[in-house]
């Protein structure tokens, strides 16, 4: 769910098509990020540039981390169950130290935080994939317990594991959470960002410039771009004059004036695979990184596998899924934790209620046809922050409507109570759909829930936002809220619906409640 949420939908794509509001199709993305592995055969250290400096040194870092908050953990368990006392494990005849379980548990998980490549300079510092790998590490060594203690016979304390590998993996979550923060601190500042040259045709170039340019976690800085076809000095890219170090015979030369760590090429060029193969050669001797963009829309990276067949390079696609265990897992904790939020909370919204109530004349709750799962239509809750003539005023403010698509929108919007307003801000108008959540009829992460009257405009594309359930929260909540035009909360509603995750879940849940400390674009 990540990094790719953040980029805004906007001009043509690499085939050159005009985007439609109703296709709502993510940019073209750089397939992989960059590793910057030193080539076997590279000039020693010509081909260390900084990237391939700072991925090391970050990496060395986590692995530091790792290790102690593994350790901590074990011994943290071992202390928790058996206290100061020396505890023994029986082990066939012999009588083993909980300690040496602890180290081999302790071995084992750092092992498995390798093998499961948790640290693949790819994927640490962006997106939530190093986050699914750490906790697919922690399953894995719990199986890896389990099957010992059947084979062995081992009676393992069930209180030591079940302290262990929660405490643990959670530590692990939350110090790579900590240094993602510093990273991003750091490349805020313009550090350990990997130097990057676009190639590819005008068009094709501004759209990928534009979509690194946008993302707020983006790993790359453009130091220039070469272009095919007319000659020019610069090229124009969202008000930023990027400079035309080259064209696409001149590359490599440009690469090493200009110090880049990657080439991408952006969409198809003038020799097709054959030119781009013989530019990977020539790259190699500086050990620069090749990074391909793909013309696939909305399809996030764990959906795309590359598998050789007798040499010929295939690309393999997951289909969505939209039924299956997945979804009852995430209908339980939809369950669990709206049914916890309503009680906890029961105060909070107690209150709320009286508020709107002494602000104007009303009802507290205001309810509304929404469309959800499948196209079928349900009630959905809100604490009213309009008056209560707000639906037979709305004709009247059409003409100043400040949104696009088909989404009315107003920052200023008369209707809007005084209680309302600051309800609105923090979205705490949003609570009654706890409810609706509890229910069934919505999620606590999903696509907007869409009006009916939108959802007789939808394109045929469109619709398929209508395949999951509407989320209390969102892509949207956490990229912009008011702020996002029509065009880009489609697309994010689309790339949610066909990559959702539960891990992803878990991140947006979070971005949100960071969000809501610092509010943007509610009104």
């Amino acid at each position: 769910m990540t990094a790719l949420i953040d980029a805004p939908l906007s001009g043509t794509g690499p085939t050159g098509s005009k985007v439609q509001a109703d296709h709502a199709a993510v940019p073209t993305q750089p397939y992989v990020f960059p590793s910057f592995v030193t080539h076997p055969f590279s000039k020693g250290g010509a081909a260390r540039t900084a990237a391939v400096v700072w991925n090391r040194r970050y990496v060395r870092i986590l692995t530091v981390t790792d290790a102690l908050v593994v350790v901590g953990a074990v011994l943290a368990g071992t202390a928790a169950r058996f206290g100061l006392e020396p505890a023994e494990l029986q082990v066939g005849p012999f009588d083993t130290p909980y300690l040496v379980l602890s180290a081999v548990i302790g071995v084992a998980w750092m092992l498995a935080l390798h093998v499961y490549r948790s640290r693949d300079t790819r994927i640490v510092g962006v997106g939530p994939d190093e986050y699914k790998r750490t906790i697919n590490a922690a399953f894995a060594v719990t199986a890896g317990l389990a099957f010992a203690a059947v084979v062995f016979q081992l009676d393992i304390a069930r209180g030591y594991i079940a302290f262990i590998l929660p405490v643990g993996t959670a530590g692990l979550i939350c110090s790579r959470w900590l240094l993602r923060q510093w990273l991003q601190q750091q490349r805020q500042r313009g550090k350990y960002l990997a130097r990057v040259l676009v190639l590819g045709r005008p068009r094709d170039v501004r759209y990928v410039v534009h979509q690194i340019g946008s993302r707020s976690r983006a790993a790359y800085k453009v130091v220039g771009v070469s272009l095919t076809g007319k000659r020019r000095s610069w090229l124009d890219v969202d008000g930023t004059h990027l400079p035309v170090v080259s064209d696409e015979n001149a590359v490599v030369d440009a690469v090493a004036r200009v110090r880049a760590d990657a080439v991408i090429v952006a969409g198809p060029t003038k020799g097709g695979s054959r030119y781009v193969q013989e530019l990977g050669w020539k790259l190699e001797e500086s050990a620069t990184q090749l990074i391909l963009t793909t013309g696939l829309t909305n399809v996030a990276g764990p959906r795309i596998h590359a598998r050789p067949v007798e040499g010929l390079p295939l690309m393999y696609v997951e289909l969505p899924q939209y039924t299956g265990g997945k979804h009852v897992v995430k209908r339980g904790l939809d369950i669990l934790l709206s049914g916890a939020g309503l009680l906890v909370l029961l105060p909070v919204l107690a209150t709320l209620a009286i508020l709107v109530r002494r602000d104007s004349p009303g009802p507290a709750i205001f309810r509304q046809e929404r469309v959800g799962r499948g196209g079928g239509t349900f009630e959905m809750l809100k604490f009213r922050s309009m008056v209560q003539s707000a639906e037979d005023d709305l004709e009247s403010l059409l003409d100043r409507n400040e949104g696009n698509g088909v989404l009315f929108k107003m920052q200023q919007d008369p209707r809007v109570t005084q209680v309302g307003r600051w309800m609105r801000k923090y979205s705490l108008d949003e609570l009654p759909q706890l409810w609706n959540v509890f229910r069934g009829h919505m999620s606590l992460v999903g696509p907007r829930p869409p009006l009916p009257r939108e959802v007789a405009q939808y394109g045929d594309r469109v619709h398929r936002r209508l395949y999951i359930k509407p989320g209390l929260t969102g892509m949207w909540q956490i990229n912009g809220r008011s702020e996002l035009n029509w065009k880009d909360g489609v697309r994010l509603d689309l790339y949610y619906v066909e990559n959702w995750s539960l891990a992803g879940d878990l991140i947006i849940l979070w971005r949100t409640v960071k969000m809501l400390r610092r509010p943007v674009g509610a009104y």
